[in-house]
């Protein structure tokens, strides 16, 4: 019979190990938004990179890039290639319609809670979203 502590060792690496090959996203501070569902979105893995740059729209109406305060106007001077914009599914239209405005010649993915039969039983699932063309 073992020692509660040998049983705590083993099981204390097992978990190590576990989790050393499952690696888990880096979480970083974003603005929190209830985004709306799509059933048509796909996985963008990419959102969750350090270097990922995320504009959010809350349901008040105010805009941030990254988790700084911003005007919309200011969002053309980004100089990330790629964004990825959450805005919650309470904010009017028109707001989501000026960011992407502001946008314009860049590649700007619109952030989606996960469609509902997603990763069902998943403890931390990826972002997903649609890609959208914003002509100049």
């Amino acid at each position: 019979m073992k020692s509660l502590k040998q049983v705590c060792a083993v099981g204390f690496v097992l978990i190590c190990a576990a989790a050393a090959q499952s690696p888990q996203p880096v979480l970083r501070k974003g603005v929190s938004v209830q985004m709306a569902v799509a059933e048509h979105a796909v996985e963008m893995r990419a959102a969750d990179t350090q270097d990922a740059t995320v504009v959010a729209i809350t349901a008040d109406g105010k805009v941030y890039a990254g988790v700084e305060p911003t005007e919309p106007g200011a969002l053309g001077s980004l100089p990330a290639a790629t964004v990825f914009v959450k805005a919650d599914s309470r904010v009017p239209y028109q707001t989501v319609l000026n960011v992407l405005d502001a946008l314009r010649g860049k590649s700007v993915v619109l952030l989606t809670a996960p469609p509902p039969k997603s990763g069902e039983g998943a403890k931390m699932l990826p972002p997903y979203g649609v890609k959208v063309a914003v002509s100049r």
